[in-house]
């Protein structure tokens, strides 16, 4: 531990002494001695999960003989109570606070405190439960300077979020691009977002540039050899991403299995329930397996083109995607409704390659294994899983904006993924294949439509936001331009729907001649996330009580099937094969189970009453 202090020390010395990184790169210098005490805060994250807040504060480095510690604070008949005290964890600089059996029916003013000279405030939020429309607003790619142009601020994001007041925030990962010291990148991104981050829960996913990697295939936490990490594993020290994802993570509901992976690092998938919505939240990256070893024996055996390979040879049986442990929470979230009404699955990158070309347009990109596109079993496994709750998918990672409907067995099976566009997009992608789309909607582009990618996974284009290469291309360093943004989603409850809307940057969203990238906004209703269109019909639903849970199970394997919280009492569910299942209707004490059969076409019907 010591070694690494001194070595941080020397590090912020030597950076200093040398001008290595210029004050317009980073923003201000606060690392220097110069800073004062009032100012050693930066900024705070939390969530409100089941009655429990988790916050986590950030702090500049301790300088001399400053307290490792902190408190915080609640407002309470306008006077300031201390609830909670934290050591101030090192590396990193972070304080952890928790305060269970909380009231989340009122917004309560609080504040971190540091030595009674340093106050952070912020407003911890009342559960928007009793809100129609749900309003989530999703980041990724943070690039925070250019080599022209230094820190690009994000002025624009932060006003349209102050008029839209998003419930929930989420940071798809890369918020961070320095790949050997994430804490003054960090502290960046908190200056960034901080002033909207104080008052709003926020999810923040590192990704592979935040603990240190080009691309990352976590494999478990094996040791990676080299920085490109395509062996799978962590190149960095195990207390280095121990660091990156207590910062980003610590502030998350607890983790569903908080056992550690190889070399103690821990994990934080999870699932979040807020406003009357469940999240789940994966890892895709932590479990997944290293390609190499794998494209190298196919290259080997297949002479010739790399592109030209059969991409189902790179389909190894023994390839991990997300792992048995995140496929079991799946299946047990699957079935959770508890406080929820509709349902979404968080991750770093989407279930397949959505880009083909990159590097200005210059280089066809055919085989994307950063991407969730591959392995191609690992990827049907985990979409089969996410549908059954009709959950849609929001991510990032692309660097290219998306809706994409994905299928398994048959194009348009699973559900529907959004992946943002980048908040700075310096490395650009775009989607532009050598055929139309078939099936496309009528007038829609020809880059629309059913394709397969890559991978020969089975996918349904809605819209891209592909960059201009004239106007966006020829634009300079500007990291502001290039197709960048980000997304905003609403979940609309009563009426079991979802709108994607995709945003560039420096538009006023409140104008209203101001336009999205072509293509949105998008809207998908709930059901459409598990269509079933040449399966078998269990007998219709027609229940006492409106928007109940119903959930589908084959009654021989045990096997859940469906769960969902239907839209007003009548229902029809369908299966993809014959036999019996037992279908189980409401909740708790009132919940009951009748045994059904499935037919071609299904003419029964059901009465229950709850």
């Amino acid at each position: 531990m010591r070694f690494i202090k001194n070595a941080l020390v020397l590090f912020i010395v030597l950076v200093f002494a040398s001008g290595i990184v210029r004050a317009q790169d980073l923003g201000t210098f606060e690392y220097s001695k110069k800073l004062k005490p009032k100012d050693r805060i930066c900024f705070a994250l939390y969530t409100v999960h089941e009655n429990t807040v988790k916050m986590t504060a950030q702090f500049y480095p301790i300088q001399n003989f400053e307290p490792f510690e902190a408190s915080l604070e609640l407002k309470e008949n306008g006077e300031w109570k201390t609830v909670s005290h934290s050591r101030i964890h090192y590396p990193g600089y972070t304080a952890h606070f928790r305060l269970d059996n909380w009231d989340d029916t009122k917004d309560v003013a609080y504040r971190v405190n540091f030595m009674d000279k340093a106050f952070y405030e912020g407003l911890i939020r009342k559960n928007p439960v009793h809100k129609d429309e749900f309003v989530m607003a999703a980041f990724s790619c943070n690039s925070i300077y250019s080599r022209h142009d230094g820190n690009i601020p994000k002025t624009d994001i932060i006003n349209n979020l102050k008029q839209i007041q998003p419930d929930l925030l989420y940071f798809a990962g890369d918020q961070v691009y320095d790949h050997s010291f994430h804490l003054i990148h960090w502290l960046q991104f908190g200056r960034d977002f901080g002033e909207i981050i104080r008052n709003t829960p926020t999810i923040t996913l590192p990704d592979d540039h935040d603990i240190g990697q080009g691309n990352l295939w976590g494999a478990g936490g094996k040791v990676a050899p080299t920085r490109h990490g395509n062996m799978g594993g962590y190149y960095m020290p195990v207390e280095y991403v121990k660091e990156v994802e207590r910062a980003q993570t610590s502030h998350l509901p607890d983790p569903y299995d908080a056992t550690p992976i190889e070399r103690g690092i821990g994990v934080y998938y999870t699932d979040l329930k807020w406003g009357g919505m469940s999240f789940a939240i994966l890892e895709d990256r932590k479990f997944k397996t290293g390609p190499k070893p794998i494209t190298d024996k196919v290259r080997k055996q297949n002479k010739g083109g790399f592109n030209a390979i059969d991409p189902k040879l790179f389909d190894d049986p023994k390839a991990t995607m997300l792992g048995k442990r995140q496929l079991d929470f799946l299946e047990d979230w699957t079935t959770d409704w508890e406080d929820a009404e509709m349902k979404s699955v968080l991750s770093q990158t989407i279930f397949c390659k959505s880009a083909n070309y990159g590097n200005k347009g210059k280089n066809e990109i055919r085989f994307d294994f950063d991407s969730n596109g591959w392995p191609q079993k690992g990827r049907n496994k985990a979409l089969k899983v996410i549908r059954k709750s009709f959950s849609t998918m929001v991510a990032g990672d692309q660097h290219l904006g998306s809706v994409i409907h994905h299928g398994v067995d048959d194009w348009n099976d699973a559900g529907y993924s959004f992946a943002v566009p980048a908040v700075a997009n310096f490395w650009v992608r775009w989607w532009d294949p050598k055929e139309p789309g078939k099936n496309r909607k009528k007038g829609a582009p020809y880059y629309t439509g059913e394709f397969l990618d890559g991978f020969n996974n089975k996918i349904t284009v809605n819209a891209i936001a592909n960059p201009n290469f004239k106007e966006d291309m020829e634009s300079g360093d500007r990291l502001n331009t290039r197709a960048a943004g980000y997304g905003i989603i609403r979940y609309n409850k009563p009426k079991r729907q979802v709108t994607f809307e995709c945003w560039g940057r420096n538009v006023d969203m409140s104008n209203p001649n101001s336009q999205q990238y072509l293509g949105w906004p998008i809207t998908v209703t709930q059901e459409s996330n598990y269509a079933i269109e040449n399966g078998f019909e269990l007998p219709k639903l027609e229940i006492s009580k409106s928007n109940q849970v119903v959930t589908v199970v084959h009654k021989t394997s045990g096997e859940v099937i469906s769960s969902h919280r239907i839209k007003g009492s009548s229902y029809q569910p369908k299966v993809h094969k014959e036999g019996l299942y037992n279908l189980i209707i409401g909740e708790g004490a009132s919940k009951k189970t009748i045994e059904v059969s499935a037919k071609k076409k299904n003419r029964t019907t059901k009465n229950v009453s709850l």
